[in-house]
């Protein structure tokens, strides 16, 4: 045991030696495995990144919610047509979901108007103005950081107060505190009560109608009924969307279905709604993100190939360059084994070095991607482990054929070599 730990530590000392001889090849060598592995590093952190991005939309979004917009018709023409036959997304829609689908937990009617005026000036885009029941809150999993939301006693009297995005607050009121402040919509003064939190923006987050989740101007649903009017109000439904939260343990795609159904049933057929699963759209979103970090792995692990064909060239240039040296070892006792150990070793020193200068690149790519592409980017642990183990199995592979070829050198015809 002790013998081989020492023959191996030999080895060890007559590999780097070696290579130290031949700094310049021995570092071209290893780029490559250098490349390979930092670019394995930089593309499973984009993809881990993105996965803790979904994790944070399936938070915001909740699993159990389905979102039901109104689809608005593109001439008066349609709008004719339709009223023929449906009378569009109401109230009545409303009453009917709750009472045949007893899995429902939670449900907000939601308007929206496009305000013509508001008061402070808007710095920026004209925020969206959304009517809604206090129950959005909890089904959309808002936060408030300042006040707090409206109650259900707010939206009976029809109470003139408002809840605003983060954006919205900053377009409005500046980064000041904003809660007793008040907002002009149009003819109505509104007095500020809370303040969201920022929202991350994801495919199936938005309702219809708003271009930016967080400039967004919240009101009770009977307030909007009934302080504000919408000069488009005949172009539209009596309800813009339908937000649901379903309870917990429910099979949110299964009662999709349910709902288009009623849906149908009330609308006689007319296709003047959408019907979103957020989790099933997210689902289907991990699924091409783990698709798209599969490919770029792919697609860096050719480095990894390139720099091992890389390792077996140098090795057999080694080889042929080191005919005596062979030849003189195996006249003085070295096995074909002891030869094929000390190749492999200086193959697996390459790529193991390689692979170290690799990792801290791969920290370096990472940390490029996130600051000037502004992805999100997260190392982890076993992105690690995967690519510095696949650049050494890469050096034990790519070692194997130069190490044997050396062992299977005649000792008499490598004395010869010259």
């Amino acid at each position: 045991m002790a013998g081989g730990i020492s023959r191996g530590l030999e080895d060890l000392r007559m590999a780097l030696s070696n290579l130290r001889a031949q700094k310049t090849r021995t570092f071209l060598t290893a780029l490559g495995i250098v490349f390979g592995v930092g670019s394995v590093i930089g593309m499973l952190a984009i993809g881990e990144g993105a996965k803790q991005e979904s994790l944070k939309f399936i938070e915001q979004l909740g699993v159990r919610n389905i979102l039901v917009d109104s689809r608005p018709p593109t001439s008066e023409q349609e709008l004719t047509q339709r009223r023929r036959v449906s009378p569009g997304l109401t109230h009545r829609d409303v009453r009917i979901i709750k009472a045949n689908i007893e899995q429902v937990e939670m449900i907000s009617p939601r308007r929206s108007l496009h305000p013509s005026q508001v008061l402070p000036k808007p710095a920026q885009q004209m925020p969206e103005l959304f009517g809604v029941t206090s129950q959005y809150q909890q089904i959309h999993n808002l936060r408030v950081v300042e006040g707090s939301f409206f109650e259900e006693k707010h939206d009976l009297d029809s109470a003139p107060v408002c809840i605003l995005g983060e954006a919205a607050k900053i377009n409005l009121l500046g980064y000041e505190r904003a809660v007793g402040k008040s907002v002009k919509i149009n003819d109505t003064w509104l007095q500020v009560v809370g303040v969201i939190a920022t929202r991350i923006s994801a495919p199936g987050s938005e309702p219809a109608g708003a271009a930016d989740i967080n400039n967004i101007i919240y009101v009770p649903l009977n307030t909007f009924q009934y302080r504000f009017w919408d000069v488009s109000a005949y172009m539209k439904d009596q309800l813009d969307g339908v937000d649901i939260r379903l309870k917990p343990d429910t099979d949110s795609e299964q009662i999709a279905r349910v709902v288009t159904g009623i849906l149908n049933a009330s609308h006689h057929d007319m296709p003047d709604f959408n019907v979103t699963i957020p989790a099933a759209l997210l689902a289907q979103q991990k699924k091409q993100q783990e698709l798209f970090t599969y490919v770029m792995v792919a697609i860096a692990a050719i480095s990894l190939l390139v720099g091992g064909i890389g390792i077996m060239n140098i090795v057999l240039a080694t080889v042929m360059e080191r005919t005596k040296e062979i030849g003189i070892r195996r006249a003085i006792g070295a096995r074909q084994t002891d030869i094929v150990r000390q190749f492999l070793i200086e193959s697996v020193t390459i790529s193991v070095g390689g692979g170290a200068l690799g990792v801290a690149f791969g920290f370096f790519l990472s940390w490029l991607i996130a600051n000037v592409a502004e992805w999100a980017t997260i190392v982890s642990t076993v992105s690690i482990v995967v690519a510095f183990g696949v650049s050494a199995v890469v050096g034990i592979l790519f070692g194997i054929y130069p190490a044997v070829k050396a062992s299977q050198i005649d000792p008499i015809e490598a004395l010869r070599y010259e």
